[in-house]
């Protein structure tokens, strides 16, 4: 589905000003955009994490729709029950006013999804609930303190996974919290970033109009926690993709789309240098980190052309 700025801008902006997000936050623009493609009728259920303190410090709210601020684990359990609570509802007749849709969306950062939510994510989506989940991957636990998730990637530095004289960042991969997803066997699961709007916007508009559940995982820089000049942010998104760190990609019923495909191949270590949690990577030594990042991505990379039935890269 074709998704134009002027279509968005007559849209309501749902998001109000004035809320606490960080000067660079890529976040605050994920969710104007998500709203903006959404629309009125949703109710957003949110873990707590970045998204929810910057946006509901009491007694103050941002959102200009029906908000639920759930614990750190169970977002996706709170809007499951207030989707299942609509459906019966509407079934009884009993809904003050007649509404053929609403859209339920829950959200939560990596920390809230990939780690301590996992478990609510992982019923919502078996049990088959007509709701978006839409995860804001900032790689680590920005709002506690910048500890390491099991989305944070193989030799970053964070506060419980520091770069120091005995390690160097990050000892394990990140999680593919993605496939996890399309393993569940849900009717649609997709890749995304802020840089890239259109193909958010249609992410979006496409899960919502999914019966059944759908997952977005969409890659949001932290200016913060990847120590990064704060006007950066869409700049770090749209190298991740076009370095194959972070693919744009959609799975329908099973069939893996590949939504972008670089015209050359970007090494890894072009994102890598522009970011501070990653400056001890370029000390002599520490070569072979690098080097395994890139045959980690170029490996994922290969995985992804064969699901998408594309022809195999072509060496750099």
């Amino acid at each position: 589905m074709a998704v134009t700025l002027q279509q968005l801008t007559k849209h309501d902006d749902l998001l109000a000003g004035g809320h606490r997000a960080c000067a660079g936050c890529t976040g605050a623009n994920i969710l104007r955009q998500v709203l903006l493609t959404a629309g009125r009728d949703t109710v957003l259920g949110c873990a707590t994490g970045c998204m929810e303190v910057i946006t509901t410090i009491y007694p103050y709210t941002a959102w200009r729709i029906p908000f639920i601020h759930s614990a750190f684990e169970n977002s996706a359990a709170t809007v499951s029950g207030a989707e299942t609570a609509f459906r019966a509802l509407k079934k009884r007749g009993e809904l003050p006013v007649a509404r053929e849709r609403i859209n339920f969306i829950a959200m939560g950062g990596d920390g809230g999804t990939y780690d301590i939510g996992l478990q609510s994510l992982s019923g919502a989506m078996e049990r088959g609930h007509n709701m978006v989940y839409i995860c804001y991957d900032n790689e680590a636990y920005m709002n506690t303190g910048i500890q390491r998730s099991s989305a944070t990637p193989f030799g970053a530095h964070t506060s419980t996974a520091p770069a120091g004289k005995v390690r160097q960042g990050k000892e394990q991969h990140r999680k593919d919290l993605t496939r996890i997803m399309v393993a569940h066997n849900i009717p649609y699961a997709a890749q995304t970033t802020p840089f890239h709007w259109r193909d958010l916007a249609a992410k979006v508009q496409k899960a919502l109009d999914t019966p059944g559940p759908a997952f977005i995982n969409v890659l949001m820089p932290c200016t913060v926690g990847w120590h990064f000049e704060m006007a950066l942010g869409m700049e770090m998104a749209r190298i991740a993709v076009e370095t194959n760190f972070w693919p744009l990609f959609e799975v329908e019923n099973g069939q893996y789309k590949l939504n972008h495909k670089p015209k050359q191949r970007t090494p890894i270590v072009e994102w890598l240098k522009a970011q501070g949690r990653f400056k001890h990577l370029f000390k002599p030594g520490n070569e072979a980190i690098i080097e395994e990042l890139q045959r980690r991505v170029d490996a994922d990379w290969e995985k992804l052309l064969r699901e998408a039935g594309e022809p195999a890269a072509t060496p750099a």
